[in-house]
């Protein structure tokens, strides 16, 4: 196994020449009052020229995609000059995949609404046939909003945090020689990531005592009721869906396993950023304007109206709009109004991508197996990871520098398990974890 230092990223806080990039040329504001000062500052109304004006963008249908909706239909794309905006959905996270593989110059996309690993997987070219195609991150989009749920079997359990119960349940099934399936969303994901880790905690192998299988987020609810799975992980709508269906019932809020943990990314292939950086900036501007419109109580019931359209999510509002509010009725009797655990887009440094957040998911893909431990973790995040561009755009945005984090990483993190992840130290978490298949 290699030592700390190999894993180690280093976490440096910001230089005072970047903080103060564009800083003279935009009051600095906070909270609900930025939303009227931002119209006002645009990369073409600096006079910075946009060396595209065309950018193709995928998405899966998930609400924590909704910043990249919000963009195109509240015009902040265009606002910031970037007119020839494309979102396009996606079928599956593998489709993302391999149209950011193709990019836009041979019919695929440029961008993405990502999971927070795909970046690295793809760029090690552990998920692209062993061929490095360089992504890189800009924004979080999203932290928490995540569920695991069970499937209505499981009833009577009322399945929580704790899935002790749950793994003697799967496994009886098991011993009767009934099949028991975990689905998540892609190999190496953040919903693969959470459903490993819950499950682990109470003492369940999901490498030996359950299959771990792969089904895209719009399939879930569908592949639940005909009976394919005993839980999955996903984002909303799908879980909210598999309640009003009668068809399970959430377990937990991931949010409830790390509290604020990072989600979603916004990410470009590394050739456009390189090509046109000022576009990549004004994209950069043109989401987190959209995270906070999200991010706002006034305009929720707005923003899921527009998840719920057809060329989105093509859900109905009402899988929608209770847990974008924070209100999580979880099919058991137990119902949290205002959720401190809800999906934010912007509020609790949402938006901005921590590397020490990177540098976790990086450590526990080692954990299982999906990443040698050997990686060079630092060289690797430095090279994904474009937080400068995400500052510069916030800084010309206006945001308050209270909203703009000192350094580049969280801290120490603490999972719901007692286990501590110290991204100064991160061998001593991978260590303390009872079951992994890590490599060398």
């Amino acid at each position: 196994m290699a030592d700390q230092d190999s894993i180690k990223v280093k976490l440096e806080v910001p230089s005072a020449s970047r903080r103060r990039f564009l800083q003279g040329s935009a009051a600095l504001v906070g909270g609900a009052a930025i939303m009227s000062t931002l119209p006002q500052v645009t990369w073409a109304s600096r006079g910075t020229g946009l060396e595209t004006t065309a950018a193709k963008l995928g998405f899966i249908a998930l609400t924590d995609a909704a910043p990249l909706f919000v963009a195109l239909e509240k015009g902040f794309f265009a606002k910031h000059g970037m007119s020839r905006v494309e979102v396009l959905k996606q079928s599956s996270w593998g489709t993302t995949r391999d149209n950011l593989v193709l990019g836009s110059a041979r019919n695929g996309i440029d961008g993405a609404h990502i999971l927070t690993p795909m970046p690295y997987l793809m760029g090690t070219g552990t998920v692209t046939n062993n061929q490095p195609v360089a992504i890189n991150i800009l924004a979080r989009l999203n932290v928490a909003g995540q569920c695991i749920s069970v499937g209505r079997e499981y009833q009577d359990l009322k399945v929580g945090v704790d899935a002790t119960e749950f793994g003697a349940a799967v496994a009886a099934k098991r011993a009767g020689g009934a099949a028991v399936n975990a689905a998540m969303t892609f190999p190496g994901g953040t919903h693969d990531l959470w459903i490993r880790y819950w499950m682990a905690a109470a003492g369940i192998n999901p490498d030996r005592d359950i299959n771990t299988i792969v089904v895209p987020p719009a399939q879930m609810v569908a592949n639940m009721r005909v009976g394919s799975m005993d839980t999955f992980c996903v984002c909303e709508p799908w879980n909210e869906q598999l309640i009003n269906q009668g068809i399970g019932y959430t377990a937990n809020t991931t949010g409830e396993l790390w509290h604020n943990h990072p989600e979603k990314a916004f990410a470009l292939r590394q050739d456009y950023v390189q090509a046109n950086p000022n576009a990549a900036r004004a994209l950069t501007m043109a989401i987190i304007e959209a995270q906070i419109y999200c991010e706002q109580p006034e305009n929720i019931e707005e923003v899921a109206t527009i998840c719920a359209r057809r060329r989105w999510i093509n859900a109905p509002y009402a899988d929608i709009i209770n847990r974008m509010k924070g209100t999580f009725d979880y099919g058991t009797g137990r119902v949290v109004e205002n959720h401190p655990d809800r999906m934010r887009y912007w509020n609790d440094h949402a938006s901005y991508p921590f590397q020490s957040h990177d540098l976790w998911f990086l450590v526990e893909n080692m954990r299982w197996g999906t990443l040698p431990t050997s990686l060079d973790t630092s060289s690797l995040i430095s090279r994904v990871n474009r937080e400068d561009i995400w500052r510069e755009a916030a800084t010309a945005l206006g945001v308050d520098s209270k909203d703009i984090p000192d350094s580049t990483s969280r801290g120490k993190e603490t999972f719901f398990d007692g286990k501590v992840f110290d991204p100064e130290n991160p061998m001593a978490y991978l260590d303390s974890l009872a079951i992994k298949r890590p490599v060398a």
